[in-house]
Protein backbone atom coordinates (compact mmCIF):
# COMPACT_ATOMS: atom_id res chain seq x y z
CA UNK A 1 0.00 0.00 0.00
CA UNK A 2 1.39 3.41 -0.90
CA UNK A 3 2.04 5.72 1.94
CA UNK A 4 -0.12 8.83 1.90
CA UNK A 5 1.36 12.09 2.98
CA UNK A 6 -0.54 13.77 5.75
CA UNK A 7 -1.47 17.26 4.80
CA UNK A 8 -1.20 19.84 7.48
CA UNK A 9 -3.27 22.96 7.03
CA UNK A 10 -1.33 26.12 6.25
CA UNK A 11 -0.53 28.25 9.31
CA UNK A 12 -2.97 30.98 10.26
CA UNK A 13 -2.05 34.54 9.33
CA UNK A 14 -1.01 36.82 12.17
CA UNK A 15 -3.97 38.03 14.26
CA UNK A 16 -4.42 41.81 14.13
CA UNK A 17 -3.63 43.57 17.42
CA UNK A 18 -6.32 45.47 19.29
CA UNK A 19 -4.80 48.90 18.58
CA UNK A 20 -4.98 48.34 14.81
CA UNK A 21 -8.59 47.25 15.08
CA UNK A 22 -9.47 50.37 17.07
CA UNK A 23 -7.69 52.67 14.60
CA UNK A 24 -9.58 51.05 11.71
CA UNK A 25 -12.85 51.62 13.60
CA UNK A 26 -11.90 55.30 14.01
CA UNK A 27 -11.22 55.64 10.26
CA UNK A 28 -14.52 53.95 9.41
CA UNK A 29 -16.31 56.20 11.89
CA UNK A 30 -14.98 59.24 10.01
CA UNK A 31 -16.11 57.80 6.66
CA UNK A 32 -19.56 56.90 7.99
CA UNK A 33 -19.93 60.31 9.65
CA UNK A 34 -19.53 61.96 6.26
CA UNK A 35 -22.10 59.62 4.71
CA UNK A 36 -24.50 60.22 7.62
CA UNK A 37 -24.15 63.99 7.30
CA UNK A 38 -24.90 63.82 3.58
CA UNK A 39 -27.97 61.63 4.18
CA UNK A 40 -29.11 63.93 7.00
CA UNK A 41 -28.80 66.99 4.75
CA UNK A 42 -30.83 65.28 2.02
CA UNK A 43 -33.48 64.04 4.47
CA UNK A 44 -33.77 67.45 6.12
CA UNK A 45 -34.12 69.20 2.76
CA UNK A 46 -36.88 66.76 1.74
CA UNK A 47 -38.76 66.33 5.02
CA UNK A 48 -37.70 69.24 7.23
CA UNK A 49 -38.13 68.81 10.98
CA UNK A 50 -40.24 65.68 10.50
CA UNK A 51 -37.05 63.61 10.85
CA UNK A 52 -36.58 64.89 14.41
CA UNK A 53 -39.80 63.59 15.96
CA UNK A 54 -41.87 60.44 16.27
CA UNK A 55 -42.11 58.10 13.31
CA UNK A 56 -39.92 60.31 11.12
CA UNK A 57 -37.10 60.09 13.64
CA UNK A 58 -37.43 56.31 13.99
CA UNK A 59 -37.42 55.91 10.21
CA UNK A 60 -34.39 58.20 9.83
CA UNK A 61 -32.43 56.31 12.50
CA UNK A 62 -33.35 53.00 10.86
CA UNK A 63 -32.01 54.29 7.54
CA UNK A 64 -28.72 55.33 9.18
CA UNK A 65 -28.42 51.96 10.92
CA UNK A 66 -29.10 50.19 7.62
CA UNK A 67 -26.42 52.29 5.90
CA UNK A 68 -23.87 51.33 8.56
CA UNK A 69 -24.74 47.65 8.21
CA UNK A 70 -24.56 47.86 4.41
CA UNK A 71 -21.16 49.59 4.54
CA UNK A 72 -19.58 47.00 6.82
CA UNK A 73 -21.19 43.87 5.39
CA UNK A 74 -20.48 44.82 1.76
CA UNK A 75 -16.78 45.44 2.35
CA UNK A 76 -16.36 42.46 4.67
CA UNK A 77 -17.86 40.11 2.08
CA UNK A 78 -16.09 41.70 -0.92
CA UNK A 79 -12.38 41.69 -0.16
CA UNK A 80 -12.63 41.55 3.64
CA UNK A 81 -11.59 45.17 4.21
CA UNK A 82 -13.44 48.40 4.93
CA UNK A 83 -11.70 51.70 4.19
CA UNK A 84 -10.27 51.81 7.72
CA UNK A 85 -9.17 48.19 7.60
CA UNK A 86 -7.37 48.78 4.31
CA UNK A 87 -5.53 51.77 5.79
CA UNK A 88 -4.36 49.73 8.79
CA UNK A 89 -3.59 46.60 6.75
CA UNK A 90 -6.06 44.25 8.44
CA UNK A 91 -8.65 41.93 6.93
CA UNK A 92 -11.59 39.88 8.17
CA UNK A 93 -11.52 36.21 7.18
CA UNK A 94 -13.25 33.06 8.32
CA UNK A 95 -11.84 31.87 11.65
CA UNK A 96 -9.69 29.26 9.90
CA UNK A 97 -7.96 32.08 8.00
CA UNK A 98 -8.67 30.44 4.65
CA UNK A 99 -11.37 32.56 3.02
CA UNK A 100 -13.82 35.41 3.12
CA UNK A 101 -16.93 35.57 5.22
CA UNK A 102 -20.50 34.74 4.28
CA UNK A 103 -23.51 37.08 4.51
CA UNK A 104 -24.61 35.22 7.66
CA UNK A 105 -21.19 35.74 9.28
CA UNK A 106 -21.30 39.45 8.35
CA UNK A 107 -24.75 39.80 9.92
CA UNK A 108 -23.68 38.05 13.14
CA UNK A 109 -20.41 40.00 13.27
CA UNK A 110 -22.17 43.36 12.88
CA UNK A 111 -24.89 42.73 15.46
CA UNK A 112 -22.60 41.20 18.10
CA UNK A 113 -19.98 43.96 17.63
CA UNK A 114 -22.52 46.52 18.87
CA UNK A 115 -22.77 45.15 22.44
CA UNK A 116 -19.05 44.30 22.29
CA UNK A 117 -18.36 48.02 22.03
CA UNK A 118 -21.25 49.38 24.08
CA UNK A 119 -20.45 47.31 27.17
CA UNK A 120 -17.40 49.47 27.90
CA UNK A 121 -15.52 47.75 25.08
CA UNK A 122 -15.46 44.49 27.03
CA UNK A 123 -16.15 42.44 23.90
CA UNK A 124 -13.06 43.92 22.24
CA UNK A 125 -10.88 43.70 25.36
CA UNK A 126 -11.79 40.02 25.60
CA UNK A 127 -9.15 39.30 22.96
CA UNK A 128 -6.41 40.23 25.46
CA UNK A 129 -7.27 37.12 27.53
CA UNK A 130 -8.59 34.81 24.84
CA UNK A 131 -6.12 32.05 23.85
CA UNK A 132 -6.92 32.56 20.13
CA UNK A 133 -7.09 36.38 20.54
CA UNK A 134 -10.72 36.50 19.45
CA UNK A 135 -13.27 39.18 20.38
CA UNK A 136 -16.87 38.31 21.19
CA UNK A 137 -18.00 39.08 17.64
CA UNK A 138 -15.07 37.07 16.22
CA UNK A 139 -16.16 34.03 18.22
CA UNK A 140 -19.86 34.35 17.57
CA UNK A 141 -19.50 34.90 13.82
CA UNK A 142 -16.68 32.36 13.41
CA UNK A 143 -14.54 34.99 11.70
CA UNK A 144 -11.45 36.90 12.79
CA UNK A 145 -9.37 39.95 11.96
CA UNK A 146 -5.93 39.05 10.60
CA UNK A 147 -3.03 41.12 9.32
CA UNK A 148 -3.25 41.63 5.56
CA UNK A 149 -0.16 41.17 3.41
CA UNK A 150 1.65 44.23 2.13
CA UNK A 151 0.66 45.27 -1.38
CA UNK A 152 3.42 44.24 -3.80
CA UNK A 153 4.76 47.71 -4.62
CA UNK A 154 4.50 49.28 -1.16
CA UNK A 155 6.31 46.71 0.96
CA UNK A 156 8.98 48.43 3.07
CA UNK A 157 12.58 47.47 2.47
CA UNK A 158 13.91 44.89 4.91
Amino acid sequence: MPRTASRTPPPLPEVAPLWRRLMAILYDYIVLSGVFLLVAAIAYSLFGRAIQYGFGRALFQTVLFGLAYTYYSYFWMHGGQTTGMRAWRIRVLSADGQGGITPWQALLRFFVAIPSGLLAGLGFLWMLWDPRRMTWHDRYSESQIFMAPWPAKTKPAA
